[in-house]
């Protein structure tokens, strides 16, 4: 349900802030040992809502790894079916995103978000509703492209009110009242 602290659950693993009771631990490991950008070099993770920041789609993308190739940005777009709307773009992804990305819809945002996974390929992965704005076509292609993480070995937490995009999980939690089941 809403409500209920899986998005909480997202941020205490990026370690935004610690648990005020227990303790999360990822390979075994406490994770209040273990210094934040260390942590942070290992984890990519993707909000509810996709922030974009002034200048080109590009440059969203981009700012997962800032030195990608021309060709590594590419295919990040290819996983997030992010092309069909790059090629129809009056300058591609040179294409300004305007403020706070206002020129594109919420599916488009949510892909460029993906795209950010898709190109930091860190070894684990939040994804807090991924595909909520999401038509059927672009969730089929873009849970083909993070199940392909998933045999790749990456260890991935997906949040989801979808059971069609929950469908590819080893196993699933709920969540109530903050508590997991």
């Amino acid at each position: 349900r809403s409500g209920s602290g899986k998005s909480t659950l997202c941020k205490l693993f990026m370690r935004f802030w610690d648990p005020s009771d227990g303790c999360i631990r990822i390979s075994g490991q406490d994770i209040r040992g273990v210094n934040t950008d260390s942590l942070r070099a290992i984890e990519g993770y993707m909000t509810q809502e996709t922030h974009l920041f002034s200048g080109t789609v590009g440059d969203n993308i981009a700012l997962a790894k800032p030195d990608a190739a021309p060709e590594e940005l590419m295919e990040a777009c290819e996983k997030a079916s992010l092309t069909g709307l790059i090629a129809r773009l009056p300058q591609g992804l040179d294409t300004p995103v305007g403020e706070l990305g206002d020129t594109l819809s919420g599916g488009e945002r949510q892909r460029i978000g993906l795209a950010r996974i898709f190109l930091n390929d860190a070894p684990f992965i939040l994804l807090d509703e991924p595909t909520s704005a999401l038509d059927a076509l672009n969730e089929a292609s873009v849970m083909q492209a993070i199940d392909e993480l998933k045999r790749r070995g990456k260890t991935i937490v997906l949040v989801s009110h979808r059971a069609s995009t929950c469908a590819f999980a080893d196993f699933s939690l709920s969540v109530e009242h903050g508590r997991l089941s």
